[in-house]
């Protein structure tokens, strides 16, 4: 295994408000069954093991697109909604936050039973992944998050989360069990943090020579990891700004969502009916799915689909949110009995806005987009942690 990444996470403290805790793990439940009925169970670990797709769904979902909260709510807001659905999705999500964490053990252990599986080695794979990130590797973060992601087939994904001790920043940790062959040879997938400069790490290539050391007094041999071969770096900055998104790619969204009805494309005829603003969101839910790991290297750009819960970039638009759920619910749906055109139809809006990149130039003010996001979030229900959006005076509501 490999590191794939690190990432500034500034820390955002207070709680989920219900309202979109909810909507949370209802879209996460079903971007999860769409990806396990396209690509199988194992796409769904390999996926959340990369932190840039991992952001970029916290993102789709309406979470504040850059910050600690991300990483809590969305394992959360899965943990809620898949593991009732365990035995036919074939995934289990144990641990959490806080006090949650220390549930892994024994609900690996459940998990072992239920599934035939080796619930102590689970529990030792869990161990260890929080081990090497609270003590082999000294970067001043502090683990207070732990969730374990595991097939019924032996494969798992581990999220976990610190806190810097005295700092304002948050390091998130990503791991896969495939391929895994030590965990001291390149263990993690990703490592999500600011950069702390130099560091105490007792499994980077560097300390060979320490630990050689410490481990020749112990009788051991020491294994190698690598270094991490990207970054992903989360600015300080709330707001949403244009150098944090691709903006031919946000604009080809745009344009298929705005400037084109669906009828135009007999791809979409299945979706007709459904409004240009719910197809923006369509789109962008559309390309967490079924979209290449190239695509998610501006996280940012899905928070354009739902919005953030703090109003950045826009408030939450439940109206568009909840037909979202309800149009990607209907097509897993009717994918499971046979009947897939809805499912391909959706899946049809990524590709025609990726199509449509090439030689497309946005014309649209990023600035002047956002205003007209928020000006209209009264239309579509729109909502924050402060409340409801209310409409201008004598303004009427009009279909989305």
């Amino acid at each position: 295994m490999r590191k794939s990444g690190s990432a500034d996470l500034p820390l955002h403290y207070g709680s989920v408000p219900q309202w979109l805790a909810q909507r949370m793990s209802a879209l996460g439940l079903a971007i999860t069954e769409a990806i396990v009925s396209e690509y199988g169970k194992q796409e769904i670990l390999r996926r959340l093991s990369d932190p840039f797709w991992f952001q970029s769904l916290g993102a789709v979902l309406g979470m504040d697109w850059h910050s600690s909260g991300i990483t809590t709510s969305v394992m959360g807001a899965l943990k809620r909604a898949i593991n009732p659905h365990s035995k036919e999705l074939g995934i289990y999500i144990c641990g959490g936050k806080g006090r949650h964490s220390r549930e892994a053990p024994r609900e690996l252990l459940n998990v072992g039973d239920r599934t035939g599986l080796d619930g102590s080695w689970l529990v030792r794979c869990s161990k260890l992944s929080a081990k090497v990130d609270n003590t082999a590797v000294q970067d001043g973060f502090q683990l207070y998050m732990h969730s374990f992601i595991v097939s019924d087939e032996g494969q798992w994904t581990v999220v976990q989360q610190g806190m810097q001790t005295g700092g304002t920043t948050a390091r998130r940790y990503h791991w896969h069990s495939a391929d895994l062959t030590s965990f001291v040879e390149e263990p993690h997938t990703g490592i999500c943090g600011a950069n702390q400069g130099r560091i105490l790490n007792m499994v980077a290539r560097e300390a060979r020579a320490s630990r050689t050391a410490v481990m020749t007094m112990t009788g051991e041999r020491p294994q190698l990891m690598l270094a991490e071969a990207q970054k992903l770096v989360m600015p300080s900055h709330h707001d949403v700004r244009a150098k944090d998104v691709d903006l031919k790619r946000l604009g080809s969204v745009l344009w298929l969502a705005h400037e084109k009805r669906p009828a135009d494309f007999e791809e979409l005829l299945l979706l007709e009916g459904v409004g240009p603003r719910t197809l923006q969101s369509l789109a962008l839910v559309s390309e967490v799915i079924y979209g290449a790991p190239s695509r998610f290297k501006d996280p940012a750009r899905f928070s354009f689909a739902h919005g953030g819960k703090d109003g950045h970039p826009f408030p939450v638009p439940l109206k568009v949110y909840d037909e979202t759920i309800s149009t990607l619910k209907t097509a897993v749906d009717k994918a499971r009995i046979g009947n897939s055109d809805k499912q391909h139809a959706i899946r049809a809006l990524s590709d025609i806005a990726r199509r449509a990149e090439k030689g497309f130039t946005p014309n649209a003010n990023f600035n002047s987009l956002i205003e007209k996001e928020r000006a209209e979030s009264w239309k579509y229900s729109g909502r924050t942690v402060f409340g409801e959006e209310r409409p201008p005076s004598g303004a009427q509501l009009k279909l989305f």
